[in-house]
């Protein structure tokens, strides 16, 4: 976010926009309490495994109580659901576009339908009431956090059009207030394992006397590991109570203001409060009530910080005489010598451009599972799948330097400003190939390490070396290199490839154009500079974006044939057909009026579009049971 804390006013109607907010923000916490009665009361399974409909009908007559609480709670996050839904098609019509609360609420909308997608992987899988697999261990905590964020993202679009908070550049405050929000994820995470414990081990806690016996079976020789890890989270709390209660003195004395002193001291008071109950709720053996309160609690605190931050990096960066002294005449801190190696080591690997990538593995890791695969599998995989694509990178950037040189974009890289000597890159990216190829051999097969060192190849000589300089068809056939991550995945854990994988191949190698072609025609300036033949530097824009349309149609027909294959079902068929008419929209929209400000949007959202249809073909294999339909 820019430093400018300007801001424009509010627009006709952003007050009544403002109320129904304040609505969705009210709804969703007894939304998350619900849930959590909902397992604390053992009622996950009210409605069977059945979802969206509950026992095979949409409204259940003649139910037990538990089905009640269970249908009771699906309809308040369906009311939930639509009406943030609403409130995000009412944003994009009064907001103009980068303005926080739309923003803000298309954040809210993604985190509730990610919500409600792990409700039904919940219910679906009978990862409900005393289930105690590993699956519902990293799901459950998941979906905390999740709602964590959803929470957030309420509270951004509620703020009014004159707090802009900066994230960046806040040296120690942001250095204090992120360390605190990941301790708050972890304590989270580490009390919904700690709730989930608690009724996975309902009826062991129960026919236990006294308080001695219950923490017998949760730190004894012969404890559970679950309930062992549960222990973690009182333990935890104190640590993040002290971050926290730390970051909120820094923030009071660094950005003092009367809004900033009051979330401050809230965050403190409730803080302080939660523990003493939480202390109170382990030695009365949590009961519901209390669970349900220590829940209230830790989403008050989460708030009271988020505002305190908000407020605080509301203001402008305050720069002390001794800071003064060490801050550069381009406004950036000096790094350690050691830092600053190892930045540009990172730099080397393209952190930003890997991500998507990597993620595809890992999607396609849990579609060819058809649930969770062996976390510590997935561990190796990412890191190992994170080596091989840095390599190529790192190689990419050796036989690229003089096109590096010549585009402003690129003119920073460690290798073309000599930060890093061609001979040391090589170094790095051939140990990186090589403990790459090993790790994926030792932590799934020879197979996955043979497509991940293939995908390099693939990028470093056909499409590098062979041609980005002489063909505008570049990406098209150079793209299949970015295609390799799900069947890497695929193959971690089936140990061979199916049609369905090759399927996911080519969503991704027909979708590249698209997302390429959308970013080639906001740098072509850079890309004619340095004589790389890109399409809208040869054949001008218009013929550009009729080639992002006839890709976008192909990438719409190729995610449909898994349906026709009967390897994906209602929630793929339901979901794909929102996300792949926003891909059409968005790409006849730019070939209507081809304007920078169009190729940007169908750029960032073709990001999403692939991160969330590989999202929901995850799902729907979990849903499944990983065979077809």
């Amino acid at each position: 976010m820019s430093a400018d804390t300007r801001s424009e006013p509010d627009p006709r109607g952003a007050r009544s926009w403002r109320n129904g907010a304040w609505v969705a923000l009210i709804l969703c916490i007894p939304v998350i309490l619900g849930g959590a009665f909902v397992r604390a009361s053992l009622s996950g399974d009210g409605c069977g495994i059945h979802w969206p409909d509950c026992h095979g009908t949409l409204l259940p007559t003649d139910a037990p109580l538990k089905t009640w609480i269970e249908f009771s709670h699906r309809a308040s996050s369906g009311l939930f659901l639509l009406l943030i839904a609403g409130l995000w098609i009412w944003s994009t019509r009064i907001f103009p576009k980068g303005a926080r609360p739309r923003r803000a609420m298309h954040a809210a909308l993604i985190f509730t339908i990610i919500s409600a997608l792990i409700g039904a992987m919940l219910v679906r899988n009978s990862w409900v009431v005393f289930d105690r697999s590993a699956a519902r261990a990293i799901t459950m905590p998941l979906h905390l956090i999740n709602n964590y964020v959803t929470v957030s993202a309420l509270i951004l679009a509620l703020l009014p059009a004159s707090i802009q908070p900066v994230w960046k550049g806040r040296g120690g405050p942001g250095i204090a207030v992120w360390s605190s929000i990941v301790g708050m994820f972890l304590l989270g995470a580490t009390g919904a394992i700690s709730a989930m414990g608690k009724t996975a081990f309902e009826r062991e806690l129960s026919a236990a006397g006294g308080f001695l016996e219950r923490l017998n079976l949760h730190i004894g020789e012969s404890a559970p590991l679950l309930l062992r890890g549960g222990v973690v989270h009182p333990f935890l709390a104190v640590s993040v109570m002290v971050l926290v209660l730390f970051s909120c003195r820094i923030l009071a004395e660094r950005f003092p203001s009367p809004e900033v002193n009051r979330w401050v001291n809230w965050t403190t008071g409730l803080f302080v409060f939660q523990m003493a109950f939480g202390l109170l709720n382990l030695v009365a053996s949590a009961p519901i009530w209390m669970q349900l309160g220590h829940l209230a609690l830790a989403l008050a605190v989460w708030m009271s910080f988020t505002l305190a931050a908000v407020h605080a990096f509301s203001q402008p960066i305050p720069v002390s005489a001794v800071e003064a002294e060490t801050v550069e005449p381009g406004g950036e801190r000096p790094r350690s010598p050691i830092m600053a190696i190892v930045a540009d080591y990172v730099a080397l690997t393209k952190p930003r451009v890997i991500s998507l990538l990597l993620f595809t593995t890992l999607a396609s890791m849990v579609i060819a599972q058809g649930g969770w695969p062996n976390l510590w599998q997935m561990l190796a995989v990412a890191i190992g799948g994170y080596m091989m694509a840095g390599a190529a990178n790192t190689f990419n950037m050796m036989v690229e330097r003089d096109l590096d040189v010549a585009m402003e974009r690129t003119s920073h890289r460690p290798t073309v400003g000599g930060r890093i000597s061609v001979r040391q890159a090589g170094v790095f990216a051939a140990a990186m190939t090589i403990g790459s190829f090993a790790l994926l051999t030792a932590s799934a097969n020879l197979l996955t390490a043979a497509l991940a060192f293939a995908g390099l190849l693939f990028y470093v000589f056909i499409y590098t070396l062979l041609l980005k300089r002489r063909t505008w068809q570049n990406i098209v056939i150079g793209g299949a290199a970015g295609a390799f991550p799900p069947l890497v995945g695929y193959a971690a854990v089936e140990g061979r490839l199916s049609l369905f994988a090759w399927l996911l191949f080519a969503i991704i190698f027909f979708w590249t154009p698209v997302h390429f072609w959308a970013l080639a025609i906001l740098i072509k300036d850079d890309y004619a500079k340095a004589g790389v033949p890109m399409l809208p530097v040869v054949k001008g824009d218009h013929a550009t974006v009729v080639q992002i349309v006839v890709y976008a149609g192909l990438t719409t027909l190729i995610s449909i044939l898994p349906l026709f294959q009967r390897e994906l079902g209602m929630v793929y068929l339901g979901a794909s057909v929102i996300l792949n008419l926003g891909l059409l929209v968005q790409s006849i929209r730019l070939m209507r009026d081809t304007t920078r400000d169009h190729a940007r949007v169908l750029f960032k959202y073709s990001m999403v579009y692939l991160a969330l249809l590989f999202v929901v073909i995850a799902v729907d294999r979990t849903l499944s049971g990983g065979g077809p339909i």
